[in-house]
């Protein structure tokens, strides 16, 4: 009942403001008829319904071509203010702007509903191709470690008396680590969900940028031991308001894809700095017409980089698209990660650059206006 409403009121929209343009365009020639004459009047006409014809549907339009033939014959071509037309000429010129202008609007009306046609065709068969890529994805990406956890489950139970401590050991670190890749998986899809419903709203709170960092790499331990971790951090590096959970999966994120697509024994370097700017900004003020006022403007830089191969040159641009997995790797993915680094960055109004380095490997480089404090402002709140 409320969608078929909505459609009543968007017709009777449309309706409206069809009419009136004619009625607006028709104004404006009538006290410009001494210069351009009815004959030209009739072009700024049609042009008004062609221009209708884009944008609504084709009653509405028609409804123009009818209102403008007949306001193009009452009040312009001679005599005027009466439906009558004097000459020969002037009435098949009548009656060819009313075809043409209804003509118009027919074919421009199925111009756009092909148009939609394709674009919705376009569309389908886009959903079904990520539809295919998350599903391919997936079934590997799901699949392996649940297979994991499953076969080192059952080992543990069947043949308990034959295992050692130290394959009991092994199997328990199996399960541990397929079910940390799981529950990675899982939350790229909650994550990407909530960006794409638009309900992502930062809760900010005050974050120790060097403590975030540090809490992330544990989290990887396992899986960076091959990898040596860098961490540089500007002296005396305030307190960021930030959304910690946000910012410890894009680190994670981040770190996670450097030590997956670069050969073992090369380093992950960190670099983390803050910029502050102070600015003018003019105030209203009660006594004067403005007032000038400092604006500090606090920008945290987080640049994550490594020694591997780079990213290829053409495809910089597409790797925080949704889905999308670099050509001709080996490595297995989803291809959420960086999207959700992206999102996750953006919900801070912040920005994510990545470039390829001169002497090699790749940097990714974050910049998010952030609110800063230092400890000892913290203790005074």
């Amino acid at each position: 009942m409320t969608e078929q409403r909505t459609k009543a009121i968007k017709r009777t929209k449309e309706y409206l403001i069809s009419i009136f343009s004619v009625i607006g365009v028709a104004v404006i020639n009538y006290f410009a008829s001494d210069l351009i004459g009815y004959r030209i009047t009739a072009l700024f006409l049609l042009v008004t319904v062609s221009l209708l014809a884009m944008i609504y549907d084709i009653f509405p339009v028609l409804v123009a071509a009818l209102l403008s033939a007949l306001v193009w014959d009452f009040f312009f071509i001679p005599p005027r203010f009466q439906f009558s037309v004097s000459s020969a000429e002037d009435l098949m010129l009548f009656f060819m702007y009313f075809v043409i202008a209804s003509l118009n609007a027919v074919f421009t009306f199925q111009i756009r509903k092909k148009e939609k046609e394709i674009r919705r065709k376009e569309e389908k068969e886009k959903a079904i191709k990520l539809y295919n890529t998350l599903l391919n994805s997936l079934s590997h990406e799901l699949r392996t470690p649940i297979a994991t956890i499953i076969g080192a489950a059952d080992a543990m139970k069947d043949n308990p008396e034959k295992l050692s401590e130290e394959n009991k050991n092994t199997l328990l670190t199996e399960i541990s680590e397929a079910s940390m890749r799981l529950n990675h998986q899982v939350d790229n899809l909650l994550n990407m969900s909530r960006i794409e419903s638009g309900v992502l709203k930062p809760k900010l709170d005050w974050c120790d940028i060097g403590e975030l960092i540090y809490n992330t790499i544990h989290k990887l331990e396992n899986k960076i031991k091959t990898h040596p971790i860098n961490v540089e951090l500007q002296k005396d590096l305030p307190l960021f308001k930030l959304d910690y959970g946000l910012m410890e999966q894009v680190v994670f994120n981040l770190l996670n894809n450097a030590v997956a697509y670069t050969p073992e024994g090369t380093a992950i370097q960190f670099a983390v700095t803050y910029s502050t700017s102070i600015e003018g900004v003019f105030e209203p003020a009660e006594n004067a017409s403005e007032i000038r006022r400092n604006k500090t403007t606090n920008e945290l830089v987080i640049r994550i980089s490594d020694k591997g191969p780079g990213f290829p040159a053409d495809e910089l641009k597409f790797v925080f698209d949704k889905f999308y997995r670099i050509k001709h790797t080996s490595q297995a993915g989803t291809g959420l990660g960086l999207s959700i680094v992206k999102g996750f960055v953006e919900a801070h109004k912040g920005k994510i650059e990545l470039n390829n380095m001169a002497n090699g490997g790749a940097e990714f480089t974050i910049r998010i206006p952030a609110e800063t404090t230092f400890m000892n402002l913290l203790k005074n709140e």
